[in-house]
């Protein structure tokens, strides 16, 4: 049997065997490993006599209902002197855990479970290992140094959750450990396709019309290894697609063949653009969304800009991509 690449801290351990009742939080409009890492392991702690509270700001996407025991989840903050611990999972910094961040890290211990390259430190005990491919496969090890039985319903959402991450076991953060960690998942009754079905066969009408809008946005720079997409606002109100629809959008880009960087830019109804980067090893893009204040890892990243236009954002960063694949060619 494989054994994790690092030992579960034991302060982590300890402090959960001792705590009774537990928060656990994932970050501001979260994905697939927050949401199936902060489910399976809220199981995993009720099967050991845990009393666990679910919050999540936002409440959950359509695109991860599937997901069990996602409706436990809360964004109804209230009485923090009732827990003992709290738990972060998959937060790259204090400020990804939404407007009560404040108030959440009242709360002691505060442990912080994370696999971001940029990871900023916060909280009382931080266990990061920014070469993971999800924090859910850190979950798994988890229950292990718990001596934890992980359920089927654990199992499914943390599966889910490293299928979503690795970009399907693509990204490089993908390890022999991860595929061990899948098999172990599957031996708990975990069915690969129906999790896939879930995961990327999902549309709605209204999200392939965006879709179609979308990809229609498309601009390719620097002889084809920069890809551009965009949603604008008036594209979310003629389709009647959500934000949560654009789920995955960027890999379509990122899927030609010349492609080295691809970046998709969406305007939100507040007036700041979202900005997701998925890369090939080319460029490391996790640089690229630090220098405007975001994270991520190597080929998966992004950040917020507020008061500018889409096309000065656009600009921006064409510049920024353009500057640091042609140092990586110089170096090459």
């Amino acid at each position: 049997m494989l054994n994790p690449p690092k030992q579960v801290p034991d302060q982590i351990t300890e402090a959960l065997r001792q705590a009774k009742n537990i928060l656990i939080a994932s970050h501001v409009f979260p994905d697939a490993d927050a949401i199936g890492s902060q489910l399976a392991l809220g199981n995993i702690l009720e099967s050991l006599g845990k009393n666990v509270f679910y919050y999540c700001e936002e409440f959950v996407s359509s695109m991860y209902e599937f997901m069990p025991g996602s409706e436990q989840l809360d964004n109804n903050l209230q009485n923090i002197s009732q827990f003992d611990a709290a738990v972060a999972v998959d937060c790259g910094d204090r400020f990804r855990l939404g407007h009560e961040v404040d108030a959440l890290l009242q709360i002691h211990p505060f442990i912080v479970i994370d696999h971001h390259a940029g990871h900023r430190d916060f909280g009382d005990i931080s266990w990061v290992e920014a070469d993971r491919s999800s924090t859910a496969e850190m979950v798994f090890d988890l229950a292990r140094a718990l001596n934890a039985e992980i359920s089927y319903n654990a199992a499914y959402n943390l599966y889910a959750a490293i299928v979503s991450d690795s970009g399907s076991f693509k990204y490089d953060s993908t390890s022999a450990y991860t595929f061990h960690v899948a098999a172990q998942l599957l031996n708990r009754g975990v069915v690969p396709s129906e999790v896939a079905g879930k995961l990327f066969d999902n549309y709605s009408e209204n999200r392939l019309k965006l879709l179609e809008k979308v990809l229609g946005s498309l601009e390719l720079h620097s002889e084809g290894q920069i890809a551009v997409i965009a949603a604008t606002n008036q594209m979310f109100e003629a389709s009647g697609a959500k934000r949560e629809d654009t789920e995955e959008f960027i890999n379509l880009p990122r899927a030609l063949r010349s492609v080295k960087v691809a970046a998709f830019l969406k305007e939100t109804p507040d007036g700041s653009i979202k900005v997701s980067l998925r890369a090939k090893g080319e460029c490391d893009v996790s640089q690229v969304a630090l220098k405007y204040d975001g994270g991520g890892h190597r080929n998966a990243a992004g950040y917020s800009v507020k008061d500018k236009t889409l096309a000065d954002v656009n600009e921006e960063l064409l510049q920024d991509l353009r500057k640091r694949l042609k140092s990586r060619w110089s170096a090459a």
